[in-house]
């Protein structure tokens, strides 16, 4: 195991201060209106610099990237470890205080909003690379590390984390999210990542998914607790490890572009080349209202079409027969203006319109918000449900323009509007509705990689039914009796 220096100063620190407040474990139950002895207990495990109730501080933790509006907590707090978080924890479940997670606030979808206010716990602290084993592929961080940080430790190794969701997100916060992006394709969501978590609980309690200690490849030892807290949003505890798998960097990238003259065309190219066996990395699109807006914010010359952006991972012998096959299959699809490109400055050049969407879309209107839907249907109702979006939008006089995961199924409309214009927003508010009940009755998603959070709860119901939510709801009350832990997202 890996332990830097600063990281057993921090651990010596950690013990340090809950010896010298283990009187606060005692004590009985109080309500809210004990906070004032909550702080002052807060400051005993993790010092004055630990715990703020300012304003500014507050409302920097009261919102993500969402439309939702702030929800400040009344304290946020600063653990630099497992035992402080777990002290925390115990003190806010004997005070009966909310407990809210918060990574880097890059969420989409209302998550870190304090509804009932109550304690914010801040991870950014806790951002150690605990373990690295290149041998068996898998690394154990803290819920501080972000994405980029990890593949940036990582660069001298030969492996890197692939799961992009496109921000800089944490690593745990991209777990209780289920997050993915551009390269789930190929490499799977975080779901399909994360060999083992370390959880603690609304009550303080520390619990390993998988067992401590232990990351194996697959496991069939029952129930799979990891995959339940993947995608909890912070519900039922507080990741405060991760293991997750590994990949070695590929030897070759290649990254292709090429334009469709329908929605359908381009969606028959990619089922073709996934079943033509291509271990496609990734496979993006682009509807032409979102090409011509990328032409317009980076001054580039892409047809107005439906485009996809392609990229191919693999040795340089298999990725001239994964581009030659794939250019045939565009091919005989009705695609056309097929260019790829192998140096990193050429094909950084290429995925420029995609990497840049939401800023290209945002220009359309400047001065305006934006807010991306999330629906998720099987491959062949794509087409489908895309042709009927773009009805809709144009019928209710609507900017959204389209990018998607095509591989997947999961699109987002970057849907750009005034706040201020109150008719619109009802408009907006009512266009997601439509569509997230659209991808339902085509047997999709109302969230492909977003998460439920505050603006989904109801349309969570429908899709899972009675039946499963109650076992949601039954799981929720074993785990968090007294709904502590970010109370009102989800259920």
């Amino acid at each position: 195991m890996l332990f830097t220096v600063s990281r057993t100063r921090r651990l010596l620190q950690c013990v340090s201060r809950l010896l010298q407040c283990r009187y606060i474990q005692k004590g009985h139950t109080q309500t809210n209106g004990g906070l004032k002895k909550a702080i002052s207990a807060f400051t005993s495990v993790c010092g004055e610099d630990g715990v703020s109730t300012g304003e500014t501080v507050r409302e920097q933790h009261g919102r993500d990237e969402s439309v939702h509006r702030c929800r400040p907590p009344d304290v946020v707090v600063f653990p630099r470890c497992v035992e402080e978080v777990s002290a925390l924890a115990k003190i806010c479940y004997r005070h009966n205080l909310p407990i809210i997670p918060f990574g880097t606030g890059t969420g989409l979808e209302g998550g870190v909003g304090a509804l009932k206010g109550g304690v914010c716990f801040s991870l950014r602290k806790m951002d150690q690379v605990l373990d690295v084993h290149q041998e068996d592929f898998d690394v154990t961080v803290e819920p501080g590390v972000t994405r980029k940080a990890l593949n940036s430790y990582l660069r001298d190794t030969g492996l890197w984390f692939p799961v992009d969701p496109g921000a800089d997100a944490s690593l745990c916060g991209m777990a209780a999210t289920s997050a993915s992006g551009t390269n789930a394709v190929h490499y799977g969501t975080m779901r399909e990542n994360v060999l083992n978590l370390e959880v603690v609980l609304a009550d303080g309690s520390v619990v390993h998914t998988a067992g401590k200690g232990r990351r194996p490849r697959k496991s069939a030892a029952g129930y799979n607790l990891t995959n339940l807290f993947v995608g909890s949003e912070g519900t039922l505890g507080i990741i405060t490890k991760a293991t997750l798998r590994l990949y070695g960097i590929p030897e070759a990238v290649v990254s292709a572009v090429c334009s469709f003259p329908s929605v359908q065309a381009a969606v028959d190219s990619t089922v073709h080349v996934l079943q033509a066996g291509v271990p496609i990395a990734r496979i993006e699109f682009l509807d032409d209202v979102m090409v011509d807006a990328c032409n317009k914010f980076n001054s580039l010359s892409y047809p107005v079409t439906p485009t996809l952006f392609l990229e191919f991972h693999g040795t340089e012998d298999s990725l001239d027969e994964q581009v030659r096959t794939t250019e045939e299959i565009t091919s005989a699809n009705g695609g056309a203006d097929f260019q790829w490109a192998r140096d990193e400055g050429t094909r950084a050049r290429l995925w420029k319109a995609r990497h840049d969407a939401w800023y290209a879309a945002l220009a359309l209107r400047p001065g305006c918000k934006a807010y991306a839907t999330d629906v998720c249907v099987p491959l062949s109702r794509l087409p489908h449900i895309i042709v009927e979006t773009k009805e809709d939008l144009i019928q209710n006089g609507l900017t959204g323009p389209i990018a998607g995961h095509v591989g997947d199924g999961n699109f987002h409309c970057i849907m750009v509007l005034d706040p201020d214009d109150s008719d619109e927003v009802q408009r907006v508010h009512q266009f997601t509705e439509r569509l997230a009940r659209r991808a339902l009755a085509l047997e999709g998603t109302c969230t492909g990689e977003h998460g439920v959070g505050l603006g989904k709860r109801a349309l969570l119901r429908e899709e899972m039914g009675p039946g499963a939510m109650g076992v949601m709801q039954s799981l929720k009350e074993s785990l968090d009796p007294k709904n502590l832990m970010n109370p009102g997202k989800v259920l």
